[in-house]
């Protein structure tokens, strides 16, 4: 209202040829744009904003960092009035490609979906809080770390629901790729997940080649003889077939079909499948990797096919992929997406049902019943060995072939892990050798470090090989290669000088997993972990020792100097020792650390020679 009193001032002066002062003018301006009250003079040093702009937030440690809550309201649920998968899919992928083009700067595609896990269902009324950050960048992909969480208004609880990993590709004009800037961790937490993402990253490579080799190894006949097929239902019934016209609606801010769109609509003809199988409402309960091939377009056709490739005892696998065709008369289809869904039926107490059997179509149906059988198995060995805590992974995992990417995956992230912990201190130092130590939890976690003058490569072939650790490890008599498993994973059998309480040598099944650098400022890695192996089970002659989280970090410092540190999280057996070093009651970590110094030296000559011989 001030604003139209000075504008009526104003029209006055102008009828009456009234000189109107400048400040006048300027303040009359300013209020027809909304303000009032005069200009004010900025205080010394103070910033001047745009006209209309908001006061920025705090700057976060992560400018990647997305955050996004929604309102679960009754268009958003299914007939139980739960918010549905797919809508939770959308608003997932909607905030994990902001936070990727946040840090690409450009458009960003989504190129894939980890496997997910939904803890708990959501309903109406609740609020979903998604958190998405840039967790590595690649050349020109990049993980996403997403933490999906419920909050209810009225009593205040907070709960998990999932944790998700995306991989996003910056795009430049006319899709070609862009090369991504590196991106620098800040916290202990970032920082951990920066290290780790190459790992993931290196497990997606390996998926499918993890599945062939069960299948390889598995009977072809053994699952069908057992299951009693007269009471099966066929896998025909469950089929489904689906078309979406991709509108305006659909698409993204380039035009594409908006990722998060496409997965709703595999979880809504895969929720249909099921449902023909167990004649109830079934509830999705994980979701194994989605892989986008290419992209699809506003006024393309979406042609969705779903199908209940296993059904086990409380759970079924519902296979769904979806293809897309540009017209109607259009013969060939492009397929864009493919999924694995595993869903349960819950009773009244919120427990799985019994699930009727499935009798799979001769040929592609068989093929796709042993292969659901093989990625449960794959499942239960991933959420097993890389999902749960660490301190709820027992000391040695039976070592199998289906789960030994995910053991080699564990055993480097958990050094990883412990590497970029934050709150090491200083215990000891004795001339170049330095140790540190940390207690955390039930654990006392040591690192031994020095400078060496050796290149970092050669130092990580000599240190990785168990075979010459007795050369400067006097804890160690011996160590035999038992596996080869491929070449960045062997199986060793050691045997230590040190005696147990039963005055019997100590003696271990370790794995040792061995890792280049990622990218420049990577370390080189050798992790060790006990693993159980049924050809080497324990001895009389032996007290069996176990190791959970141990090995060598290698940072080249310059092309003939690295800094070697040792770290070992002490299992209750070592801790004895490690105080007695810790305290200082006892100098072997520091004469070890000086032995492998002189090994190293040694023998670094002789590793040039050899490789040049190669």
């Amino acid at each position: 209202m001030l604003s139209f009193f000075w504008l009526r001032c104003l029209l006055k002066m102008v009828k009456e040829n009234i000189v109107v002062p400048e400040e006048i003018l300027s303040f009359c301006c300013n209020g027809l744009q909304g303000s009032t009250s005069p200009p004010r003079a900025r205080e010394p040093g103070e910033r001047e904003e745009a006209p209309g702009a908001m006061a920025s937030p705090s700057p976060t440690g992560n400018p990647t960092e997305v955050q996004m809550s929604q309102l679960v309201l009754p268009c958003h649920t299914n007939h139980r009035g739960e918010l549905s998968t797919g809508q939770l899919l959308k608003w997932i992928d909607t905030a994990a490609c902001l936070s990727a083009e946040r840090h690409a700067g450009c458009p960003c595609v989504t190129a894939s979906m980890d496997d997910i896990y939904f803890e708990h269902t959501i309903s109406v009324g609740q609020v979903v809080n998604i958190k998405a950050k840039v967790n590595r960048a690649f050349n020109s992909s990049m993980e996403v770390g997403i933490q999906v969480s419920y909050e209810d208004l009225c009593s205040g609880k907070h709960c998990s629901i999932c944790k998700a990993y995306a991989t996003f590709v910056a795009q430049g004009p006319s899709g070609s790729k862009v090369k991504l800037k590196p991106l620098t961790p800040q916290t202990e937490e970032e920082k951990i997940e920066h290290s780790i993402a190459a790992e993931r990253r290196r497990m997606r490579l390996v998926h499918k080649d993890t599945l062939k080799d069960l299948l390889t190894r598995s009977p072809r006949e053994t699952e069908l003889e057992t299951r009693d097929g007269s009471a099966a239902v066929p896998a025909e019934k469950t089929r489904v077939e689906s078309v979406e016209l991709v509108l305006p609606p659909h698409a993204n801010h380039q035009g594409n079909t908006f990722g998060g769109q496409i997965m709703a609509w595999m979880e809504n003809v895969a929720t249909i499948a099921a449902s023909r199988l167990c004649h109830a409402h079934p509830t999705l309960r994980a979701i194994e990797m989605f892989h986008f091939r290419g992209p699809s377009q506003v006024g393309d056709r979406l042609v969705l096919k779903a199908i209940v490739n296993n059904a086990f005892k409380n759970s079924m696998e519902v296979g769904v992929c979806a293809e897309a065709y540009g017209q109607e008369m259009s013969v060939s289809r492009r397929h864009i997406n493919s999924a694995f869904m595993t869903f349960v039926v819950l009773d009244q107490e919120g427990q799985p049902r019994t699930l009727p059997m499935v009798a799979p179509e001769p040929g592609d149906g068989v093929r796709r019943y042993r292969e659901a059988s093989a990625r449960k198995k794959i499942r239960l060995d991933r959420k097993y060995v890389v999902s749960c805590k660490q301190t709820e992974v027992p000391l040695s995992v039976p070592w199998d072939q289906s789960n030994k990417v995910y053991l080699s995956y564990n055993n480097v992230s958990a050094l990883k892990t412990l590497v970029a912990k934050a709150n090491w201190a200083l215990a000891r130092e004795k001339e170049k050798v330095r140790m540190y130590t940390l207690e955390e939890d039930k654990f006392l976690s040591f690192r031994i470090e020095m400078s060496v003058r050796i290149a970092a490569g050669r130092a990580f072939s000599l240190l990785s090989d168990l075979r010459r650790r007795h050369e400067w490890d006097s804890h160690y008599a011996s160590a035999e290669l038992v596996q080869q498993v491929d070449d960045d994973d062997m199986i060793y059998h050691v045997v230590s000088q040190t005696l147990s309480h039963e005055n019997k040598p100590q003696d271990f099944v370790i794995l040792a997993s061995r890792r280049k650098p990622c990218s420049k400022g990577d370390p080189y890695v050798v992790a060790f972990r006990s693993v159980t192996l049924p050809t080497h089970p324990a001895s009389t002659s032996f007290t069996r020792g176990e190791t959970i989280c141990s090995g060598f970090c290698i940072w080249p410092e310059s092309e003939e100097t690295s800094k070697v540190a040792y770290y070992n999280q002490a299992t209750p057996g070592y801790l004895n020792y490690v105080t007695t070093n810790v305290a200082g009651l006892s100098s072997n970590f520091c004469a070890t650390f000086e032995a492998c110094e002189k090994f190293l030296l040694k023998n670094k000559e002789d590793l040039i020679v050899r490789l040049q011989d190669l």
